[in-house]
């Protein structure tokens, strides 16, 4: 899988372990608590999360033995027609931004959906969350649209506030 650097800040990307999930819920915490990654309040279990991703879509991206990233993605519908569209997630360790940790994820995660057959990967962004929706822009993702008022925020400062979200996407060539 991808890797940048020689040296001890070499950052590496392989597939999700279940060993992994205390980290990768740590790093999960760590955007939750910026309040623009997710209307989740806190994240799932691991049998939650187990259940609801692809086993073939689920990556963390490594410096040495920490993790400093993750993304993974889950079908969209249970329905046949829709098998091939996934919806993902992105998250970076706020210590390891800016050091294209998001870029290596993704590209990766592309990579794999494309291997598993899937032909649109999704995600809804918080438009405030401008890093993400660069990151993806810059790695073949279009704005589908505006979601206006999709979700009511249910913790934070922003509890209590509808918000809106960019619905991105990236079809299989």
């Amino acid at each position: 899988m991808p890797s940048t650097g020689g040296d001890a800040t070499t950052v590496a990307v392989r597939p999700l372990a279940p060993a992994d999930w205390p980290a990768v819920e740590a790093v999960y915490r760590e955007g939750i608590a910026g309040g623009h990654a997710t209307f989740e309040a806190t994240p799932p279990t691991w049998a939650e999360f187990d259940a609801a991703k692809h086993p073939a879509l689920r990556l963390v991206a490594t410096t040495g033995d920490d993790v400093v990233g993750w993304a993974a993605a889950g079908p969209v519908s249970s329905r046949e027609v829709y098998r091939g569209v996934v919806e993902h997630s992105l998250y970076v360790a706020r210590a390891a931004r800016g050091r294209g940790v998001g870029g290596l994820l993704l590209d990766a995660l592309v990579a794999a959906a494309d291997d598993a057959g899937a032909w649109t990967l999704q995600s809804g962004i918080f438009p405030e969350n401008t890093a993400s929706l660069r990151l993806h822009a810059t790695h073949g993702f279009r704005v589908v649209g505006r979601r206006e008022r999709i979700g009511l925020m249910t913790y934070g400062p922003l509890a209590g506030q509808w918000r809106d979200t960019i619905l991105v996407e990236r079809r299989a060539p």
